[in-house]
């Protein structure tokens, strides 16, 4: 019997409404060695490079701070790629967004706190 699957994490499946037009998106670069990203992963920013990381509270590079949502999956194990991410005036859905494994429930909520910061709102 053949199994089939889907993912359930679909390009930005996470937002439940965003600012008109594409005001609330924006282009970065998600830094080499980030791994394979679903959408709805929260990142950070790393400060010296300007590139995007997976959100890590225990980083002290900028990437400790949650800096946006990625809209669409992408692999950066070998290279850093161009993709698009929401960034500012958005709300979106908290229970469907991606952490990191070790990222605690706390560290969530503090993470929400710093989208709120950038008018990401979740609900």
């Amino acid at each position: 019997m053949t199994v089939l699957s889907q993912n359930l994490r679909g390009t930005a499946h996470y937002l439940v409404s965003e600012a008109s037009g594409y005001r609330s998106r924006e282009q970065i670069v998600v830094a080499s060695g980030s791994g394979k990203l679903d959408a709805g992963t929260v990142l950070g920013r790393v400060t010296a490079s300007k590139k995007f990381v997976p959100f890590d509270p225990a980083a002290t590079n900028g990437a400790e701070v949650a800096a946006a949502v990625l809209y669409e999956a992408c692999d950066a194990t070998d290279q850093d790629v161009r993709r698009t991410v929401t960034a500012r005036h958005a709300e979106v859905h908290a229970d469907v967004l991606v952490w990191g494994g070790t990222v605690t429930d706390a560290q969530k909520t503090t993470a929400l706190t710093q989208l709120a910061g950038l008018g990401i709102a979740a609900r």
